[in-house]
């Protein structure tokens, strides 16, 4: 684990490669660009051997698809299955989860409006539901069965018609129960055994199998969020969130065993996730590195967690809690924990973290599960121009204008005088006929 103090040499240079932009390496642009030039090309075909060249499993074309029994099966073996010895069955707390986030995202819909503006004409918007959308799920290490609650949910308050997921599936061809079991309840209407960015490419484009969606959701490792780069303006994009991060901004309030907590609840999602703490008080700073040392043994995903551990996770001590707040705007992170007695000013400070978690008491987990806000969040640094997952992302916004014969002439003037000053007399002319004679 990484300790960068304010008062040892290099403090600045540390802090400013913690700001960060949302860009993928040369790298994986390149290898994305012949992925998504071949979905685009030679469609089914190219899908089918990327699942065996990237996912390690031989499909045919009619095995892209999971059926409709097979979501029914996981359905209903889900009302049998425990989560935990002694705990709620799969099914109870899906439909926990799934009344909080649908219930928020209902509350969160964009609704009709109208008004009559100076010169009497009536404008206002409109909003429908994308008709067609795509969201991704990944796999990986662990099947995100939230993710499926936290982003089809959302689709599905919004009233869209097709939601369309893509996923990858194991080596023996079928996808996680649980996660098939989510995906039933959130309201998915296509379910496809398909990963990475050719997934993004097919939704894009579409294919003889998959049929191309408007506007594509869910996070992913740097080739999914890159795919979604390249296909955005065939399609929409909602926003770019990749692998999992926190970062806590603490002072002498916090407990150092629940943040610690935290930083390994980030840390167990592998590969490139990290974890930050901050504070302004050393003795907490040990405190927090010996609780993760301590309770990072008794965790069973070592092999996640280890590399996390020594790359991707780092303490900072900052001269101040101002200027742990600047570091956090900086970093962008998706999940902030703040832990301050001052609470009221440093949280006004924050203008960049896709979700703020506020007090000891508040761990992030319930958040990715269960809390209601989508956890589907900008990472990377993206927070810096993107806003996390919300329902309205599902709506198209359609603004409506009425005028009446007054209120054209009322506004004649007006766009005559903006003709004139684009020299576009055919705009004033459509203006003047109306009220002329």
């Amino acid at each position: 684990m990484k300790v960068i103090r304010f008062d040892e040499p290099g403090y600045e240079e540390a802090l400013a490669a913690l700001d960060r932009r949302a860009e993928a390496s040369a790298a994986v642009r390149e290898v994305v660009t012949s992925v998504v030039d071949a979905i685009r090309e030679r469609g089914d075909a190219a899908l089918l051997e990327f699942t065996a060249k990237f996912d390690g499993v031989q499909l045919s074309v009619d095995g892209l698809r999971v059926s409709q029994a097979e979501l029914d099966e996981a359905w209903i073996a889900a009302g049998s299955a425990e989560t935990a010895p002694g705990g709620l069955t799969m099914q109870q707390a899906l439909e926990a989860s799934h009344r909080n986030v649908f219930e928020f995202a209902r509350r969160s819909l964009r609704q009709d409006w109208s008004m009559t503006n100076e010169q009497g004409a009536e404008v206002g918007e409109v909003f429908h539901p994308f008709q067609r959308v795509g969201v991704y799920v990944p796999g990986g290490t662990a099947p995100l069965v939230s993710t499926a609650m936290m982003t089809v949910t959302l689709a599905a308050a919004a009233g869209v018609p097709e939601i369309v997921v893509c996923t990858p599936c194991g080596r023996d061809g079928t996808v996680n129960a649980a996660l098939l079991a989510a995906l039933k309840l959130a309201g998915a209407t296509e379910v496809y055994k398909v990963g990475g960015a050719q997934a993004i490419a097919a939704m894009a484009f579409g294919t003889a199998t998959i049929r191309p969606v408007a506007k594509i959701f869910g996070p992913g490792n740097s080739y999914v969020v890159e795919a979604k780069r390249q296909t955005f303006g065939v399609v929409s994009i909602d926003l770019l969130p990749g692998p999992s991060e926190v970062m806590i901004l603490a002072d002498r309030s916090g407990d150092a065993r629940m943040l610690a907590a935290d930083v390994l609840a980030q840390a167990e999602h592998g590969k490139d996730s990290q974890a930050g703490f901050v504070t302004d008080d050393a003795a907490l700073l040990e405190a927090v590195m010996a609780e993760v040392e301590r309770q990072a043994e008794t965790l069973s995903r070592q092999a996640m967690l280890r590399p996390v551990l020594d790359k991707g996770v780092f303490f900072i001590l900052a001269p101040s809690l101002m200027a742990g707040a600047d570091l956090v705007n900086a970093y962008a992170p998706e999940h902030l924990c703040l832990v301050v007695e001052d609470e009221a000013s440093v949280l006004a400070r924050i203008r960049t973290a896709g979700a703020i978690f506020l007090g000891n008491a508040s761990p992030v987990a319930v958040g990715d599960f269960l809390a209601g806000p989508s956890h589907t969040l900008p990472t990377g640094g993206a927070g810096k121009s993107f806003p996390g997952l919300t329902a309205d992302m599902f709506q198209r916004r359609t603004s409506i204008i009425r005028l009446s014969r007054e209120s054209c002439e009322k506004s004649e003037p007006i766009v005559s005088a903006f003709a004139a000053m684009e020299g576009l007399d055919a705009h004033g002319n459509s203006v003047s006929v109306r009220v002329s004679g």
